[in-house]
């Protein structure tokens, strides 16, 4: 499968949560709900999301789990802290969610603030593809089309509404707003770092189309390099200069990013999973992920397990 491809497909929220928030005079929240991703869009004002601004019309998205500060200018100082489940306190650990309430999933210091910010999150791992951490960086941001993407004023709608089905419009809303954030920001940002996302090398993107359509064959260099029809050293250097790395260690990372998201089904055994990204027996599949997870595949699951049932 093509790599963008598999990352575009791969939001599913469930049960997202995604809310409208209006701040006024100086203000700092600290985020520490380990989410997965979470989805920031400007619709008045301005904001810092660790000191970087996102202005009026921005659309910002931060990959977790670490937490970040939002503020109203770079230096603020947090008063308010969001926790797991989405628990907003006071830094004395005042319940806030009632507080500061101020409408059907509106929330802030005021009614109506300088500052109003559209906010979806994906708060389980299993609804985004493990692409991600691979390939966005912490905080990517797309300049200015709040206004040119009708997603956004659809997901605002959806998310002053109390409906029975409402949660699920939510979702799907917020997985084209993610994807269509995501392609804008391949497609034009400025600061991209190496990946397949911004690689656009002929003989690179042939080997990674090898790599990707059919990560179960045993891959070499060698074998690559026939398919893109250079020699082997042409193909080593080409792949590290346009992705970063090697094209075995990115087989490597590319198996365990497949693997992660399998590992998610509880019907696929860990010996199958293993065989559908490479490994020809369990114990080679398992040593290979924990080597660079430091979990086994069986905790991974066991872990992922206990997230989703929170």
């Amino acid at each position: 499968m093509d790599p963008l491809g598999y990352f575009l497909g791969g939001p599913r929220a469930s049960r997202a949560f995604a809310l409208v928030i209006d701040m006024a005079g100086s203000w700092g929240i600290d985020v520490q709900d380990e989410a997965a991703l979470t989805v920031i869009a400007v619709l008045r004002g301005a904001a810092r999301i660790d000191g970087t601004l996102i202005d009026d019309g921005d659309i910002a998205v931060v990959r977790g789990p670490n937490p970040y500060l939002v503020t109203d200018v770079d230096g603020s100082a947090a008063s308010i802290e969001i926790g797991r489940d989405q628990l907003c306190r006071s830094l004395d650990g005042r319940d806030l969610r009632s507080e500061m309430r101020t409408g059907v999933r509106r929330w802030g210091n005021t009614a109506h603030g300088e500052t109003t910010l559209l906010i979806g999150t994906y708060n389980r791992p299993r609804d985004i593809a493990g692409l991600v951490e691979n390939a966005l960086p912490r905080l990517l941001v797309v300049r200015g089309t709040v206004r040119t993407d009708p997603t956004v004023s659809m997901l605002a709608h959806e998310i002053a509404r109390e409906d029975a089905a409402g949660q699920i419009v939510i979702d799907r809303l917020l997985d084209v707003l993610t994807v269509n954030t995501i392609r804008r920001w391949t497609e034009s940002s400025d600061d991209r770092a190496h990946s397949w996302l911004t690689c656009d090398d002929p003989i690179v993107t042939a080997a990674l189309a090898c790599l990707h359509d059919r990560p179960e064959e045993p891959w070499t260099i060698e074998a690559l390099a026939r398919h893109a029809t250079v020699s082997r050293a042409t193909l080593a250097s080409r792949f590290r200069a346009g992705v970063g790395q090697s094209p075995m260690a990115y087989l490597t990372n590319w198996r365990l990013t497949l693997a992660r998201d399998l590992l998610h089904d509880p019907n696929q055994t860990i010996a199958a999973v293993g065989r559908t990204v490479g490994y020809t027996n369990a114990y080679a599949f398992s040593t290979a992920f924990k080597r660079e997870t430091g979990v086994s595949p069986t905790d991974f699951r066991n872990s992922a397990s206990k997230v989703t049932a929170q």
